[in-house]
């Protein structure tokens, strides 16, 4: 007698009563009690991913409702109406695949059936892939599925809920089959291998849970060739290995292992979503442990995978890898686009875009809060102990960039009290009018911290301030008035600010609001100017106010400053004047002259 075939795994363990269906007890329950009250509808919609029960439990319910010898909702599973279910021999089941009859000559066959009689109480028809189905097949079977004889059932099942009319769904009661969970999966494998002796080894079904990525047929498949060959071979590993190097940022050990999967004949393509799929595990790992579909030994390894990297690099490389995932499309060698996102991700500084950047920030910051050695934001070296101070300082060549990066003097997390620094830059000259003879002041550090808490700074601060920044960023008008001051005391929250003469200041009235709004922003307190006439280039007591020289030579301060008067009652014409009076006052004695 000749030996029965081999049947798969996924068809001979295939679930033939509702309480053998794994991880879908929220449609079995409510199935089984329909079946036992007699309340059955007349269409059912059961969508969901590939492998999670749908064909099965939908078999299942034609069963139930056909045989002769029901338990509390349960098929027996031994009358003869069951027996020929089971062996697909039913006159009362109909199943149609939509993907290879998806025309309307197959629904016009199935309509025109509907109304004969079966031998069973139901007659019950399961149209899997239904979103397949033609335009014309669907708005065909509209009417039968709406209104169809008593005796029909119809049982639809589909993995794409969303190219599924709505005119059918909405004449169908709708139940969503899940993916499993690793523990349910888990442990239906388990069962499996105990039942059918195959003897796989409890950490490579370990494996076949994640890669059946909760189909259970998916998941079925793989035992089946693992019990086969005896062993399977971690495809995972590599992903494992790419991210390994992420977190180290090693270039050189993320491009052998592409190298290493290449050999082994892997396509890139599949490498590339593999590493999506494990990053996209790391991140939740982190964030939220709970809806992470893996076992726990590889849980906590994603998980650390995922505090090694931090938020900001993982989202990165998931941007970076991603972008490499749509570029294989057109690319000429999908390989190449996989080296350069992952020397893109693991070398920051190759790549300029505003999430490179934060990271690297991120990266300072950590290695700044855990006191790392030789990491000060000026690149210096720690003093040895005894050393000079002035030894331990850092340089103050990217004193300008630093400035212009904490305007307000925020301090660096991780960084310690701001150290004297000796300042590189140039000195401010000296006042114009101050005598020679004055005893300098004592020398201040070049790195000065703004004030925080709503604090007025100091004289020092606001002349660094405003030759730093405050001055350029003032509207054109404001710069060309203001230009020639300077600072020269500090009043409570009034700055004085101190102009050559009395028409430069009555100029500025108009103007100092800008200057005020923008020492503001800057310092984070409110400041008001007080303008006056700077002492130092006043005339002396005595003196003719019109003293200067009538023709002053181009390139002194007399000439600047008539230069300056002149561009700004320029602005003044240019802002209170019409076109025709700035032209008129330009040709003094011009008669205007209408033309046809």
């Amino acid at each position: 007698m000749a030996e029965p075939a081999y049947q798969s795994l996924y068809r001979r363990y295939r679930p033939q009563r509702f309480d053998e269906v794994r991880g879908q007890d929220h449609v079995t329950k409510a199935l089984r009690n329909v079946v036992r009250d007699g309340r059955v509808a007349h269409a059912y919609l059961f969508s969901g991913p590939r492998g999670t029960g749908k064909t099965s439990t939908a078999r299942i319910l034609a069963k139930a409702l056909n045989c002769t010898d029901l338990q509390d909702g349960e098929p027996c599973c031994k009358c003869e109406s069951c027996q020929a279910a089971q062996a697909g021999a039913s006159v009362d089941i109909f199943e149609l695949d939509a993907a290879s009859n998806r025309g309307i000559d197959s629904m016009r066959d199935l309509i025109a059936g509907a109304a004969l009689g079966t031998p069973g109480e139901r007659k019950v028809y399961v149209v899997d892939e239904v979103h397949m189905l033609s335009k014309d097949a669907s708005t065909a079977l509209l009417k039968t599925l709406e209104e169809p004889p008593a005796h029909v059932v119809f049982v639809l099942a589909t993995t794409d809920t969303q190219k599924v009319l709505p005119t059918i769904k909405s004449r169908t009661q709708h139940f969503e089959f899940r993916l499993m969970s690793p523990e349910v999966l888990s442990g239906l494998l388990h069962d499996i291998n105990a039942d059918a002796h195959l003897g796989v080894p409890p950490e490579a079904l370990d494996l076949v849970v994640r890669r059946g990525r909760g189909s259970a047929r998916d998941a079925l498949s793989v035992l089946d060739q693992v019990a086969a060959a005896g062993d399977v071979e971690d495809d995972e590993s590599d992903a494992d290995e790419i991210v390994e190097a992420l977190c180290d940022g090693d270039t050189g050990r993320a491009l052998t292992a592409v190298a290493g999967a290449m050999s082994r004949g892997r396509d890139p393509r599949l490498v590339t979503t593999e590493l999506i799929e494990y990053l996209r595990c790391c991140f939740l790992a982190l964030m939220a442990p709970g809806v992470v579909g893996l076992p726990d030994a590889a849980l906590e390894r994603a998980a650390e995978h995922g505090r090694r990297l931090g938020p900001a690099a993982m989202v990165r490389h998931l941007d970076v890898v991603g972008e490499a995932l749509v570029d294989m499309r057109e690319a000429h060698d999908p390989r190449v686009s996989l080296e350069v996102a992952l020397v893109r991700a693991t070398r920051p500084e190759a790549s300029s875009d505003v999430s490179a950047l934060a990271e690297r920030v991120a990266k300072l910051e950590r290695a700044l809060a855990a006191g790392a050695p030789g990491s000060s934001m000026a690149g210096g070296s720690p003093a040895a102990p005894g050393a000079p101070a002035a030894a331990a300082t850092a340089p103050t060549e990217s004193l300008p960039a630093a400035r212009s990066a904490s305007p307000r003097g925020a301090p660096t997390p991780g960084e310690g009290p701001a150290q004297p620094v000796k300042s590189s830059l140039p000195s401010r000259p000296p006042a114009r009018g101050t005598a020679a003879t004055k005893p300098a002041a004592p020398e201040e550090p070049a790195v000065r911290k703004a004030p925080t808490g709503g604090q007025m700074p100091d004289r020092d601060l606001l002349t660094q301030a405003w030759g730093d920044v405050v001055l350029a960023a003032l509207p054109a008008p404001a710069k060309s008035r203001l230009r020639t001051g300077r600072f020269t005391a500090v009043e409570s929250d009034t700055a004085v600010f101190a102009l050559p003469n009395q028409p430069h200041v009555a100029a500025a009235e108009g103007v100092k609001s800008h200057a005020e709004d923008a020492l503001t922003a800057h310092f984070g307190t409110k400041i008001r100017i007080r303008l006056v006439v700077d002492d130092a280039t006043a005339p002396a007591s005595g003196a003719p106010a019109t003293s200067a020289p009538a023709s002053p030579r181009r390139g002194t301060p007399a000439a600047e400053h008539e230069i300056e008067e002149v561009a700004m009652e320029d602005t003044v014409l240019a802002e209170t004047s019409s076109a025709d009076d700035v032209v008129r006052s330009a040709f003094p004695g011009a008669e205007e002259v209408d033309t046809p």
